[in-house]
Order: C-alpha cells, then sequence, then structure tokens
C-alpha cells in the first residue's frame, strides 16, 4: 500500500534527510587511496549516533534475504553495484576506485535513503562520464516526479539519460518508496512508459536511485547474499536521493 506522510511526519523526514546528508559529506571528505571500506562504516555509524539517529539498514532483514544486513553502511565498489558489505569484505581502496555509499537513517522514527558514487584519486574519462551521467539521470527522475505524473515518468526520464550517454541500466534494481520502512509501495523502476504505473500524490515520501552500468545490464548475485555485481564485470555507478511528492516541483530531502 502507498502511504501518504503526514506533516508532522514530513517535518521528521525533513531533518533526517539534513542529517544523512551530513554523514555523507564526512564519508566524502575521508574517501582516499588505502581507506578500508570497514573503517567508512564505522565513520557512517558514529556520525548517525551522535546525531541521535540510528542506521536504518544495520540488521535489517530484507523479505527473501536468508540474514539480517550486518553493517550501517553498503560500500560497493568498481562492478559491485549495491549492497556491498564493508565489515566482511574490508577492502582496501585502490588509486582508480569507484566507491559507491548507500545509507539509510532513522530520525525519531521516520526512515530517509540516499546514496552517491566518489571516485579515489584519478579516474579515466569513461569513468567521469559514467558518473555524470549516473547523477544527471538522478536529477532528470526528479524532475519528472511531480504531483499529477506517474512513476512510469520518472523511470522514463531516467531512460532517456541512460541511453543518450549509451550506458545500460541495472534494470532488476529500483527505487521505493521509504519513510515508514526502509522498503514501501510503490516500486519505482528506472525505465517505463510515459502515463504508466501508480500516480503521484503530494505527500508521497519516494527513494529515487538509478544504477548505471558501463556494460550491459544483466546482474549476479554475490555468495554473501547481498552484493549485487555487474554480470559482466563493468563498472557502475549508483546515486539516490529521498524526495517528497508535492502539488509542484518535488522537494529533494537528502540534499546537503
Amino acid at each position: 500500500m502507498i502511504t501518504i506522510k503526514t506533516p508532522e511526519d514530513i517535518q521528521k523526514l525533513r531533518e533526517g534527510g539534513r542529517h544523512l546528508a551530513k554523514v555523507f559529506v564526512a564519508l566524502k571528505d575521508v574517501i582516499k587511496v588505502g581507506v578500508n571500506t570497514s573503517d567508512l562504516n564505522a565513520l557512517a555509524e558514529k556520525v548517525v549516533r551522535e546525531m541521535g539517529d540510528k542506521p536504518a539498514f544495520l540488521n535489517y532483514k530484507p523479505q527473501g534475504a536468508k540474514r539480517a544486513f550486518p553493517a550501517s553502511l553498503c560500500v560497493s565498489v568498481n562492478d559491485e553495484i549495491v549492497h556491498g558489505i564493508p565489515t566482511e569484505n574490508n577492502r582496501v581502496l585502490v588509486e582508480g576506485d569507484i566507491v559507491s555509499l548507500d545509507m539509510g537513517l532513522i530520525h525519531e522514527g521516520m526512515i530517509v535513503d540516499s546514496a552517491i558514487t566518489v571516485p579515489v584519486g584519478k579516474i579515466d574519462a569513461k569513468t567521469k562520464k559514467l558518473l555524470a551521467a549516473t547523477e544527471e539521470s538522478l536529477y532528470a527522475g526528479i524532475k519528472a516526479a511531480r504531483g499529477g505524473m506517474y512513476i512510469g515518468d520518472i523511470g522514463v526520464a531516467v531512460e532517456a539519460v541512460a541511453n543518450r550517454n549509451k550506458f545500460s541500466i541495472a534494470d532488476e534494481l529500483a527505487g521505493h518508496g521509504v519513510g515508514y520502512k526502509v522498503h514501501e509501495d510503490p516500486f519505482v523502476p528506472n525505465f517505463g512508459m510515459p502515463g504508466q504505473g501508480p500516480l503521484l500524490k503530494p505527500g508521497m515520501v519516494i527513494a529515487i536511485e538509478p544504477m548505471l552500468n558501463e556494460g550491459g545490464h544483466e546482474i549476479r548475485h554475490g555468495a554473501d547474499g547481498y552484493t549485487i555485481y555487474t554480470l559482466d564485470g563493468s563498472r557502475s555507478a549508483h546515486f539516490e536521493h529521498t524526495i517528497l511528492i508535492t502539488e509542484g516541483a518535488p522537494e529533494i530531502l537528502t540534499k546537503v
């Protein structure tokens, strides 16, 4: 069921979104060669708890999962699209890596969700284009998310940017409603048809999160039960914001 948030809920989501943005500022400041992914997780959790909030992903068990997620932050490097477990792979970042950071935060019982992809040192021109196009596709999707439009209109906007830049969409993965739970209805694909899918109504809160791959769209699931990789080993980027649907332009709740 798609939920409409109350004004009180929305104010909590605004505050939580500002807090989550601060976590990403802190993480971006420490991304460099030699940093361990488990250290990123520790920093993210520290910042969240210092603000009086809780990490939403820690011990969260999605439907169908065999175990709860064991970290506060998802850290996915290069061909890892999403859901990398930083505390188990203990990966050390090297020059040229791209690192996707994805985190949910609980503020006064309300949940927000966001993601960025950050380069480590110098990256080549194609990888720069991948990051730029993925972020552009996020904002294209956000621009389309207006009250009276449809979920399919968001996917059309995201897909157009991916196609124009000749990147593929990890099309089995998608955004979602958020707020009372980590994952709520509606399902928010990164492709679609104009005017199709659920109607966007003021008070809905959704997470839009395009994931674009340099190579093909196919994915594979890692042995840890969470990490999702590109099937062909190509690099992938991921950007996400939690937004509030209004009568006009959407409000980005997780922006800096």
